[in-house]
């Protein structure tokens, strides 16, 4: 599992297997969505190949690459053991935004009702007019 994780770490490598997540290409397939060689594609593969995360078939020259996701599902059993810690902090989460829109409602509620005791006041008054006094 250790060499797993060790080839998760790297961005390049993560891309490499998700280019080849339901597809089995060829190095040099996998190469051209790269802004590096062909050499440091082959040898990010390697690494992928060395932790049983892809499987090559060579024909001649030719290899193509294939994601086995067997060791993935492996490093996922592992990595959910630690859910309920993770689980804990989205409760607190919930718990907090449920707090907020609360709060959000009981203010836009006050101000609604706010503005309709101000509109119905002024309804409710009469305006006397004054005559002018002549000169």
């Amino acid at each position: 599992m250790d060499l797993v994780f060790a080839a998760l770490s790297d961005p390049v490598r993560r891309e490499i297997l998700d280019r080849l997540d339901g597809h089995d290409l060829l190095v040099s397939e996998v190469a051209a969505h790269f802004d590096i060689s062909l050499q440091a594609v082959s040898r990010h593969i390697q690494v992928l190949v060395r932790a049983g995360l892809v499987t090559q078939e060579r024909t001649g020259r030719i290899s193509r690459c294939r994601l086995d996701a067997g060791p993935i599902y492996s490093a996922a059993i592992w990595l959910n053991r630690y859910s309920k810690y993770w689980q804990a902090q989205f409760d607190l989460l919930a718990v907090t935004l449920e707090e907020i829109e609360r709060e959000n409602s009981a203010k836009a509620e006050k101000a609604s009702r706010g503005k309709r005791a101000g509109t119905s006041s002024a309804r409710g008054r009469k305006q006397t007019v004054k005559p002018r006094s002549e000169k």
